[in-house]
């Protein structure tokens, strides 16, 4: 199909790093214990993340993407929108 036919889907909520970390986790059905022996985390560490508590920085983002399998940026930018925001 060419990508023309297709519409963006509006946004209908905002997402939060920590809200996005879980969803993630969630999907692969994996626990916080889990996730955190996959990336060498505490799963104190993974839940103060997902609350917001614990910022999430570039570092600890490598590491949970790789786990989560996924970019980074996923992560750490969840509510970018790469067609109407600048990089710059």
């Amino acid at each position: 199909m060419d990508s023309r036919q297709f519409r963006k889907a509006p946004k209908h909520v905002d997402v939060t790093v920590g809200e996005s970390v879980r969803m993630l986790r969630e999907l692969q059905e994996l626990s916080q214990s889990r996730l955190a022996e996959l990336c060498g985390l505490s799963q104190p560490t993974i839940s103060g993340i997902e609350k917001d508590r614990i910022k999430l920085g570039v570092e600890r983002a490598k590491v949970l993407a790789r786990a989560l399998k996924c970019h980074p940026a996923v992560l750490l930018f969840p509510g970018w929108d790469v067609e109407s925001e600048s990089a710059a």
